[in-house]
C-alpha cells in the first residue's frame, strides 16, 4: 500500500520499513499503520524475504500516537462521537502491525535510532531483536496522556523485564536512556549513532542468509514457550526439529560442518 508515511526498500533478502513522518518524530498515522500491516503481511508470505527491519526517518524511531491529530479530530467532531466499539475496532486494525511483527514467520529487527514512545515503543518491543543508537530514548508515555496503553506493550515489556519493572515503567512513565534499556534487556545491542545503520545491516544480512525455515520454527517455539509448559514445548520441539532436519538447509549445514566451511543456506 503506497503512502509517503512509510518507506519500503528491499535489499537482497532484507525488507526495510522506515516510518516516515520525521517532522513529528514519526508519530503514527492511519495511513502509516495500514501500510505497515499490508507490507508485513506480504513479507510474511514471501519466501525470498529472510528478515524485516523496522526503523524511523530523521532523529526519531516513533513517538507513538499523533497527539496533534487527536486534538484536531476531537475539536472538529460533529454529531455523536463514535461508539466505544467502533473506536476499539479501528485501534485493533492498527495494532495488527505489532501482532505481525511478533508472530510472522520472519525474524523482525527494530533499529531504534531515536525516541521510541507509547505505541512506537510497542512496535519496537514486538520485534524479535532490537538494536539501539546511543541517542535512543524509551518511554511508555501513556500515563502522561491519560491512556491505558496499546500496541501490546504491557505484554511484551512484561516478558522482557518482568512484571515489577514493567509496572514501574508504565505507572511512572519515566523516559530511560539506551544504556538503561540495554541493562534491562529491552534492547539487545547499543551502538554509537553513526554505526547504527551498518550494524543493523550486518545483523539483518546474517539473519536473512541463515536457515529461514529453522528460524520460523524457532520463533514460533519461543513465542509458544511464553505461555506454555515444558511438556507442550518438548512435543512441539520434537516435531519442528524433525521437520527442520528434512530441509535442504540442514543437509547443507551438516555437509559444510564436515568440510570445515560456512554453509550456504537457501531457505529450503
Amino acid at each position: 500500500m503506497a503512502t509517503d508515511h512509510l518507506l519500503v526498500e528491499r535489499r537482497d533478502a532484507v525488507l526495510y520499513l522506515t516510518m516516515n513522518r520525521p517532522e513529528k518524530l514519526n508519530a503514527l498515522s492511519e495511513a502509516m499503520t495500514e501500510a505497515l500491516v499490508a507490507e508485513l503481511g506480504a513479507a510474511a508470505a514471501d519466501p525470498d524475504i529472510g528478515a524485516v527491519v523496522l526503523t524511523g526517518a530523521g532523529r526519531g524511531f516513533c513517538a507513538g500516537g499523533d497527539i496533534g491529530a487527536m486534538r484536531s479530530r476531537n475539536e472538529a467532531a460533529e454529531g455523536p462521537p463514535p461508539t466505544v466499539e467502533a473506536r476499539a475496532a479501528r485501534l485493533r486494525r492498527m495494532e495488527e502491525a505489532a501482532l505481525l511483527l511478533h508472530e510472522m514467520p520472519k525474524v523482525t529487527i527494530a533499529a531504534v535510532n531515536g525516541p521510541a514512545a507509547g505505541a512506537g515503543l510497542g512496535l519496537a518491543l514486538a520485534c524479535d531483536l532490537r538494536i539501539a543508537s546511543d541517542q535512543a530514548r524509551f518511554g511508555t508515555a501513556f500515563a502522561k496522556l491519560g491512556f491505558a496503553g496499546d500496541f501490546g506493550g504491557t505484554y511484551t515489556l512484561t516478558q522482557l523485564v518482568g512484571p515489577a519493572k514493567a509496572r514501574e515503567l508504565y505507572l511512572m512513565a519515566e523516559v530511560i536512556t539506551a544504556e538503561e534499556a540495554l541493562r534491562l534487556g529491552i534492547v539487545n545491542w547499543m551502538v554509537p549513532a553513526a554505526e547504527l545503520r551498518g550494524e543493523t545491516e550486518s545483523i539483518a544480512r546474517r539473519i536473512a542468509n541463515g536457515p529461514r525455515i529453522a528460524y520460523a520454527y524457532m520463533k514460533a517455539n519461543l513465542n509458544l514457550a511464553i505461555s506454555s509448559d515444558l511438556r507442550t514445548i518438548l512435543d512441539r520441539e520434537a516435531l519442528t526439529q524433525t521437520l527442520s532436519g528434512r530441509t535442504e538447509d540442514h543437509r547443507e549445514a551438516v555437509k559444510a560442518f564436515l568440510e570445515k566451511r560456512e554453509p550456504k543456506f537457501q531457505g529450503r
